[in-house]
């Protein structure tokens, strides 16, 4: 039997005298909120997701559930990295679920992911709109901590995300990564890189944001930085071995796809300074 921490959170926002206000809230266990910051002219509620444990530990369960009304726009983000630590006898669990009513607005921004050696770490993002609604997120994920040189050869990194409009689903992808896998050194997958990321779009946005984001981020010698426009979706890709590198290309990505699809410009949470 699992004596890990098991922690639930749920948000729920509504449009209210032209700014959006978080209405009520639920937690039980190790997850809270601080209280809104609104640093845009739009009513754009700024909120961080906390969890004061700083780690994720063996058998840990986080389930984290936001509702925005219609027309409501968020900006959610952590103040630091979450950490999945080594975790031998229990996988450590993050599932978060994000309902977007019409009109409404939900950018997802969490710091990046530490999966350290020897972690079981089971990452989960479902997020359903409505017909008209907004979703623009990213995933920064650490296999390791290469900075003090731990590479991630034992363990695993289970990861999932679905989006869905109306009904229907518009995006999925998952994997399943074992600590030490030919996939973790092989050149058509990891390539040795230890930093990955991944931000989505889904929403209107000009045709030439695009190429506006491979002119502004282009490809170095030691990363790459694909972008790629579908149906119903763009995504950015992040492969590289440095985690300020990821995070400032694909923060430029983000200023561009809010300029072009939200019509507004960035407006960083302020804990990212810090």
């Amino acid at each position: 039997m699992s004596t890990g921490w098991h922690a639930e959170l749920e948000l729920w926002f509504e449009q209210k005298s032209e700014a959006t206000r978080l209405v009520r809230r639920r937690h039980v266990g190790p997850l809270a909120v601080q209280r809104p910051f609104y640093p845009e002219p739009d009513g754009s509620a700024h909120v961080y997701l906390l969890h004061p444990p700083g780690g994720v530990a063996a058998g840990d369960v986080l389930n984290i559930d936001c509702h925005l009304s219609e027309y409501s726009k968020t900006v959610l983000t952590t103040p630091g990295a979450t950490k999945f630590y080594c975790s031998e006898n229990a996988p450590s669990t993050q599932e978060t679920q994000i309902k977007i009513g019409a009109g409404g607005i939900c950018e997802y921004l969490p710091q990046e992911t530490i999966v350290f050696n020897g972690a079981r770490a089971s990452l989960s993002t479902q997020v359903s709109l409505s017909a008209d609604a907004i979703y623009l997120g990213w995933d920064i994920i650490s296999l390791g901590r290469p900075a003090c040189g731990e590479a991630f050869t034992r363990g695993e990194l289970r990861q999932r995300l679905e989006i869905i409009r109306d009904g229907r689903p518009i995006w999925f992808e998952q994997c399943r990564l074992r600590g030490g896998d030919t996939a973790c050194g092989a050149a058509y997958a990891f390539n040795a890189k230890p930093i990955s990321g991944t931000m989505i779009y889904a929403g209107p946005a000009n045709e030439n944001a695009v190429p506006r984001i491979l002119e502004a981020v282009g490809n170095g010698a030691r990363h790459v930085f694909s972008v790629t426009r579908l149906d119903r979706v763009i995504v950015c890709r992040y492969l590289g071995s440095r985690m300020s590198e990821a995070k400032a290309l694909l923060r430029q990505a983000w200023e561009i796809l809010r300029q072009s699809g939200l019509g507004k410009s960035a407006a960083a949470p302020r804990i990212w300074a810090t």
